[in-house]
């Protein structure tokens, strides 16, 4: 587990995620925070919506631009429980988050530290600032359990 206290975004990515495994969907979950409050949040839920962009951060995303009455999320941090795909990457960019904290790694899907880096690519329009490794052992646990229950 973590040594140190765990930031309450995270906390709050990590209980969304558990409510992902819950409801049968890859344990994911994210959360916008602007100025100290959070704007908003979100879970993965593509196999019960039947929608393959159904992702936690994408979810997130568009309830804080319904919030902040705005599709531009400047000033505003995201907290997810998995390193971003290239699709929530991309809409990171898009939304010009400021800065990404992302607990665990995945060299397989991700695409900011693995894969399309896509806040490297020359055409990217924006780059946050990316923390990682935050809340990566639970994430991480909740993940492998995840899929350990599958096999």
């Amino acid at each position: 587990m973590t040594r140190w206290p765990l930031p309450e975004p995270m906390k709050r990515a990590l209980a969304l995620a558990q409510a992902a495994a819950e409801a049968g969907e890859v344990p994911i979950g994210a959360v916008v925070v602007k100025d100290g409050r959070v704007v908003g949040e979100g879970r993965n839920a593509p196999r019960g919506l039947h929608d393959p962009t159904a992702h936690a951060e994408i979810a997130a995303i568009r309830m804080a631009a319904t919030v902040l009455g705005n599709e531009r999320l400047t000033g505003c941090e995201m907290f997810v429980t998995l390193e971003p795909c290239a699709m929530c990457a991309g809409a990171i960019v898009h939304a010009r988050i400021a800065r990404l904290t992302y607990a665990a790694p995945d060299p397989k899907g991700g695409a900011v530290a693995h894969g399309a880096r896509v806040f490297d690519h020359p055409q990217a329009l924006h780059k946050p600032e990316v923390v990682s490794g935050i809340g990566e052992a639970e994430a991480a646990e909740m993940l492998r359990g995840f899929f350990r229950e599958r096999r």
